[in-house]
Order: structure tokens, then C-alpha cells, then sequence
């Protein structure tokens, strides 16, 4: 098992502590808010039976904690991070873009590059990889079954690194899906808010076809 800092306590954050924490992982999660505001959150993973410890701590100290780290926070706080914050890490990005909550980002608006290529631009290092960003946040603990269970519901993952994308599937199927590899960052797209595949429960076959399927917002 390993450490895992998680960046934004929401609703993916929290849930995916909770996954990360039942199957053994140590977490450590930090928010804009501090570690005192994390109290309620970390008693109750701790009172639960998890294999795995949970910590607040600081940004800085959970961008730190291990070689994996999850940004799961508004994109129009991505700028506000410090450039430096995730050298020699593999970072998770469950990200989406919502301008009337992030604010007009004129690349995302003219689709030059995707979410994930958008965040990764302010970083002087980390390998990213998108996954997350298509579930609704509580149904990554409710609809999680085990490997080989029938119909069991699938989760995308795109990476230009082989090795991180490796790396992440494993931990998707370990928490209950089945990863499906959509590629690399660029085609993350196929995956962003309002395309078919985001949001419904589907198979591996099944959001591999929606996948398939999805048409750039400027030709909607």
C-alpha cells in the first residue's frame, strides 16, 4: 500500500479518500481552508473500519505525501497553486469545467487544449492523468463491486505516460471499475462535461462506444 495526498476535500476528494482509505492506502488531504476544517471528515474515515490511516495536513505537505497526488478542486483555482507543487509526482486531475463557476478560460472556450492539458500547463512538473471526472461523487462508493462482477461499471482513464496510466487504471479497478484506457491527455476531451459519456453508468463496452461518439462542442 502507499500514501496518497488528495488536493480538495469536496465531493470527489472526500469519497475518494474514503475508497483510497478502505482498501489499505494512506491518505493525507489538504483544502484551501486549512486542517482544522477537516476535523468531521477524518474522525469519520477513522471511526470507520478502514485498512488505511487519513491526516489533514497542508497543501504543500499533501502535494508531498506520496508519489501519487489528486487535484480534485474548481479549475479556476488551479492558477492560484504554486508552480512547483507537484515535481516528481503522478497527479490525478478530476477537474471540469464550468465557466459560470471558473470564469471564461479562453483556451477551454476555443478548445485549443482540454482540461487536463489546461492544469498541467501550470506546473513546472508532475506526469497527469485524467480520471474522476465523469462520475457523480457519491456513486464512486456506492457503485463500486468487485473485479469480474457482470455489468460492472466503467471509468475512464487518459495519460501521456504509460506507466501513470497503468498505475491509476490499477487503482480504479481496485476500488471497484473497470478502467477503460480513453487515450492520451489530448483526446481527454471525448470525456468533458457534456459529452456522451459523462455521468450515466456504463460497461467497459459501453463507454468505450460513447466515447466514440462524442463531438467537440464547436461542432454540437
Amino acid at each position: 500500500m502507499t500514501s496518497i495526498g488528495i488536493i480538495g476535500s469536496g465531493n470527489i476528494g472526500s469519497q475518494l479518500a474514503r475508497a483510497f482509505t478502505a482498501l489499505g492506502h494512506d491518505v493525507v488531504i489538504a483544502n484551501s481552508r486549512g486542517p482544522a476544517s477537516l476535523t468531521e471528515l477524518v474522525n469519520e474515515i477513522t471511526a470507520s473500519p478502514a485498512l488505511g490511516r487519513i491526516t489533514a495536513s497542508t497543501v504543500t505537505e499533501a502535494a508531498k505525501a506520496g508519489e501519487i497526488v489528486v487535484l480534485t478542486i474548481p479549475l479556476g483555482k488551479v492558477p492560484t497553486l504554486p508552480r512547483d507543487l507537484f515535481d516528481g509526482r503522478i497527479v490525478i486531475d478530476t477537474g471540469n469545467y464550468y465557466p459560470q463557476r471558473d470564469g471564461e478560460i479562453a483556451a477551454l472556450e476555443a478548445e485549443t487544449v482540454t482540461t487536463v492539458e489546461w492544469t498541467a500547463q501550470h506546473f513546472d512538473g508532475g506526469t497527469f492523468v485524467k480520471a474522476f471526472n465523469h462520475i457523480p461523487a457519491v456513486e464512486i462508493t456506492t457503485h463500486a463491486q468487485p473485479a469480474g462482477t457482470d455489468h460492472r461499471r466503467a471509468l475512464t482513464v487518459h495519460a501521456d505516460d504509460e506507466a501513470a496510466k497503468q498505475r491509476v487504471s490499477a487503482l480504479i479497478d481496485a476500488i471497484g471499475f473497470d478502467p477503460v484506457d480513453g487515450g492520451t491527455l489530448a483526446d481527454s476531451w471525448r470525456i468533458q462535461r457534456d459529452t456522451p459519456g459523462y455521468g450515466p453508468r456504463l460497461t467497459a463496452d459501453e463507454l468505450a462506444a460513447k466515447l466514440a461518439e462524442a463531438k467537440r462542442y464547436r461542432d454540437m
